[in-house]
């Protein structure tokens, strides 16, 4: 009641503000302007906008205020940072919210990954909402570290901080009207369910959107976006790492569509999020590319808030949180200060804030791989036709290739030579000793094995490589460091990058990780890798299998399409003329 009556009469004029941002060029959202005024901010919300005094004012003639930005759709495990690094490096560039889906963690941990979550992001200045994970494991094609249904989501669902169920891979569950997965589905029903359907379309579409499901992030081309808005879904434009489909997807913005629209990153990585930003990059590009700047705007800001019912965030507005953003022109979006409720908490790139993190013991130690047999990575050839995974550049889809493979003593061999690789992922939570085998097509690498333990959506332990010998020496690594990332050449360990928190998130600083993490990236393309693929995100896509055409898991090659198990090499008719 004192916070009301504060704003009442603040916005009166009739009590000094605490903090009065003046003679601004603030940002309207509702009507797409930009007019000169001061803001007056008391206990951390706006009062009003308009003429004011404060007991402190800060001068911003010359200046333009914006809400703070929102991204629709990340996963923080995939910055490879931990939650209070992941805001150092997204604060000083704008964004003051995000909805994050943990499901890369809870994959790992289940429900006790997204309670770390939720209690490491408590006291952080960024507002961090989450997504009750929809598909854990993403699929029954392969095993994770934990399994969650319905009953168990049912813990966290009422939770302040919880928006809905996040994004429902498993759409054949969803057409197949599956009870497990319509459990989860009627769980969420009083709040957002986002999706998660790439190429979805016609009835298929018509279902998935039926069962509730109001968004979708997958979408690369503006025909796919069309047909999910007539759908009345929500299209977060993508625009990360590995996936950029920001610029494709901007033709189909406009007056009518554009509300129904907002930005989200998915993955970023350290690299893209020191040199590129954040959500403000996303807005830079959008303005480059001709959409108008108070459009680009509404869609970092409030269709985001409004999509998820966050009533007091995304606008500058009376009652509103005073989450800001002061920039000194409206070309390089770099923000000179930020403000999350109406205190300043980063300036000129740098944060302002020193919040501690303590990591419970548990986190860091979730390796559990079973001795390496050598021979499960021989993969036996009948005939000399197989299917293998093939790279689209710039994408996170693969081509299901039907090719000739060299063979040798019976058993299919890499060929660096031909441009052709070993892929195996080893089952890492559990020590079942699972391991998956396939080759891939067009990655580049010349010598030796690069490993991971991100390998979307299970994190299990991917490697890539030219010979099983240091396909091994690779895994052994990163069962050495707790999970991580490694490169691997004749035998040698070249580089590592150790992700101790649940084998995906590193305990040091985000400058420390993006160092390391270009060091190893150099290594990679000295190799081989070609300077177009991310080398550690690339190979981390090639193990998700709701993602089309060909994936791998540790139970083994997956046709997304027809979403079964596939043997790698392919039968022969019997007149010995190619695949039946």
């Amino acid at each position: 009641m004192n916070l009301l009556k504060n704003l009442i009469m603040t916005a009166k004029g009739e009590r000094k503000a605490e903090l009065v941002l003046k003679n601004a060029e603030v940002f309207h959202v509702f009507t797409g302007e930009f007019i000169k005024g001061d803001i007056a901010i008391v206990e951390g919300r706006i009062a009003g906008i308009g003429n004011y005094e404060g007991e402190q004012e800060i001068d911003l003639r010359g200046k333009y205020v914006t809400p703070g930005f929102i991204d629709g759709h990340i996963h923080l495990e995939s910055s490879m940072l931990s939650p209070l690094e992941f805001a150092r490096a997204v604060v000083p560039a704008g964004t003051t919210t995000v909805i994050a889906d943990p499901h890369e963690i809870a994959n790992v941990m289940g429900m006790a990954g997204i309670r770390y979550l939720l209690d490491a992001t408590e006291d952080l200045p960024l507002n961090v909402y989450m997504m009750l994970p929809s598909c854990v494991p993403a699929t029954h094609l392969e095993n994770s570290g934990a399994k969650l249904l319905a009953a168990d989501l049912a813990e966290l669902i009422n939770h302040p901080r919880i928006l809905g169920l996040g994004e429902m891979m498993n759409y054949p569950g969803v057409l197949a009207a599956d009870p497990m997965v319509l459990d989860k589905i009627r769980l969420a029903k009083h709040k957002k369910i986002d999706g998660h359907a790439p190429g979805l379309s016609g009835n298929d579409l018509m279902a998935y959107a039926a069962a509730g499901v109001q968004s979708d992030h997958e979408c690369v081309t503006p025909h796919q976006a069309m047909e999910k808005l007539r759908a009345g879904m929500y299209i977060m434009i993508r625009e990360g790492s590995a996936a950029k489909n920001l610029r494709p997807l901007l033709p189909m913005i406009n007056a009518y569509t554009s509300q129904f629209c907002c930005f989200a990153a998915d993955d970023r990585h350290p690299a893209d999020l020191i040199a590129e930003g954040h959500i403000n990059h996303m807005v830079k590009v959008a303005v480059e590319e001709g959409i108008p700047v108070a459009t680009a705007l509404q869609m970092a800001t409030i269709n985001s808030a409004r999509y998820f019912h966050l009533e007091d965030t995304g606008a500058i507005a009376p009652k509103y949180k005073a989450d800001l953003l002061v920039f000194d022109d409206l070309e390089e979006w770099k923000p000179c200060m930020v403000f999350k409720d109406g205190v300043m908490v980063a300036k000129n790139k740098e944060t302002l804030f020193n919040t501690m993190a303590k990591i419970p013991a548990d986190i860091e130690h979730t390796m559990h791989l079973a001795p390496i047999d050598p021979a499960k990575l021989r993969i036996a050839a009948y005939g000399d036709t197989a299917r293998v995974i093939g790279l689209v550049p710039h994408q996170i889809i693969t081509k299901n290739l039907i090719m000739k493979v060299p063979v040798q003593d019976g058993f299919v061999m890499a060929d660096a030579s031909q441009n052709l690789l070993k892929l195996a992922v080893f089952e890492r939570h559990h020590a079942t000793g699972n391991i998956g085998v396939g080759l891939v097509q067009g990655f580049g690498l010349k010598k030796g094995a690069i490993a991971s333990t991100i390998a979307h959506d299970s994190h299990n332990l991917i490697a890539i490589g030219d010979c099983d010998e240091d396909i091994i020496v690779a895994a052994k690594e990163l069962e050495r460091i707790q999970g991580g990332l490694a490169i691997v050449a004749g035998g040698k360990v070249l580089g590592s990058l150790a992700l101790p928190i649940a084998g995906l998130m590193s305990d040091q600083s985000v400058t420390f990780v993006e160092e390391r993490l270009s060091f190893l990236k150099k290594i990679a393309h000295e190799l081989g890798i070609y300077d177009y693929y991310d080398p550690f995100l690339t190979l981390a896509f090639l193990a998700l299998p709701v993602i089309p055409e060909l994936k791998l898991t540790d139970l083994g090659l997956v046709d997304v399409d027809t979403f079964a198990l596939v043997p790698v090499m392919v039968e022969e008719t019997s007149s010995g003329k190619g695949p039946c």
